[in-house]
């Protein structure tokens, strides 16, 4: 684990300049938890979540983005990305966030955590980023990291290794997913044909 990171309330750079708990700060370890059904609470002690109608619950409890991908967008833009920028909670180093499958189990310190599903880029987030198109940018490059659910409360530090205890039969990566969500056919169809996904995601993506 490259950096593990927690979000204050900042004002987002957006017409509503409504709280803001996208910029996260890097520290030397997060609990993690799940926090329930219900939007608007974080699977992380301490982190906090500004538009509870979209983030949170236990779908959403924990985000997972790759140092790789930070480092790729720091080359395409020109600009340095440091450790939280995307508003992950967890930067890993030498893992394949965007390859993992929807549903493959992960051991992080004492932590048990379960991928669930890709990253909706938002208005929000394109205020934090502040580049023109962020949002249809970021879509096309398909690689939005992982949202993960907690299965095992614990604590996770900086220089933990992720080791994958579990891989389903499926092959939809996070990054099918996305392609399904944003209304890909043959994503949508791949997707349609597994078992991958909670119920929850299952009906955002085939409604």
């Amino acid at each position: 684990m490259h950096s593990v990171n927690i979000g204050s309330p900042t004002v987002s750079n957006t017409r509503s300049r409504q709280p803001t708990g996208i910029v996260k700060a890097p520290t030397d370890r997060i609990d993690v938890r799940a926090p329930g059904p219900v939007k608007g609470h974080s699977g992380v002690v301490g982190d906090f979540i500004g538009s509870a109608k979209h983030h949170g619950g236990d779908g959403q409890a924990v985000y997972a983005v790759a140092r790789e991908e930070l480092d790729w967008w720091g080359a395409e833009l020109g600009r340095e990305l440091p450790d939280g920028m995307f508003g992950e909670n967890l930067t890993t180093a030498g893992l394949d966030v965007d390859g993992a499958l929807v549903d493959e189990v992960w051991r992080i310190g004492t932590a048990v955590l379960q991928v669930t599903g890709p990253r909706i880029p938002c208005s929000t987030f394109a205020g934090r980023m502040q580049e023109k198109q962020w949002v249809k940018r970021f879509a096309a490059r398909g690689h939005t990291g992982a949202y993960l659910a907690v299965l095992q409360a614990g604590s996770i530090r900086v220089g933990d290794a992720v080791e994958i205890l579990e891989r389903p039969r499926h092959d939809v990566t996070v990054p099918v997913s996305f392609r399904a969500a944003m209304g890909d056919s043959d994503a949508k169809e791949r997707f349609r044909a597994s078992a991958a996904g909670s119920p929850g995601l299952r009906d955002y993506i085939l409604a």
